[in-house]
């Protein structure tokens, strides 16, 4: 019988010394620490989430008619493609007033899509939509929407894009505006207001 091969074993590790072992010298050698006995007496300090004044309830009591509607730049061309006129469909979807609002950095979005886009850019121009200056750098929308969102909860954002989506659903209190069969739909909006459920 031949000897057995012993197979090298993979991702192990060196063993090392211990920094407290007695081969070390002195001076390199880690020192034990010291607890310090805690003081019953002493306030503890914790640091707690700061939510906004508004979510005090379940829902958003900053949110009621007029709606204040953030506008994504696939927002109107999917508009656009489902023949559905942009502030009409909403006031149908809300059942009240609504007040498109298109940042800066969406309108330089809708600029710098060219020509194909130019039927999106008229509307976008419209004098029904409230303009928003950015005063942050860079035309990136989906941050700039997001940013908004989070210090002012008094908008719904209105887009169909999913990762946008996926963000704004982590910030609590802010409903979301979407197309589903050729008609605005809205999720994470209270009862009370008058929202169509589906």
């Amino acid at each position: 019988m031949g000897k057995q091969k012993k197979q090298k074993k993979y991702a192990t590790m060196k063993r090392m010394i211990s920094l407290k072992d007695q081969r070390i010298k002195e001076q390199d050698r880690a020192k034990t620490q010291k607890k310090k006995k805690e003081d019953p007496s002493v306030i503890k300090e914790q640091e707690v989430a700061k939510y906004p004044s508004c979510m005090f309830f379940q829902y958003n009591t900053q949110l009621g008619p007029p709606y204040y509607i953030l506008v994504d730049t696939n927002f109107i061309n999917f508009s656009i493609k489902a023949k559905l006129d942009v502030v009409q469909s909403m006031m149908d979807c809300l059942y009240a007033k609504c007040v498109p609002c298109i940042t800066d950095c969406v309108m330089a979005e809708l600029e710098k899509l060219g020509m194909k886009f130019r039927v999106a850019l008229r509307i976008a121009k419209d004098s029904r939509f409230d303009r928003l200056p950015c005063s942050h750098k860079g035309t990136y929308a989906d941050d700039c929407l997001v940013q908004r969102v989070t210090q002012h909860k008094c908008y719904i954002v209105a887009t169909v894009d999913r990762d946008l989506k996926r963000r704004i659903r982590k910030i609590p209190g802010v409903p979301i505006m979407y197309i589903s069969n050729h008609r605005y739909n809205i999720e994470r909006m209270p009862d009370d207001y008058g929202a169509p459920r589906m």
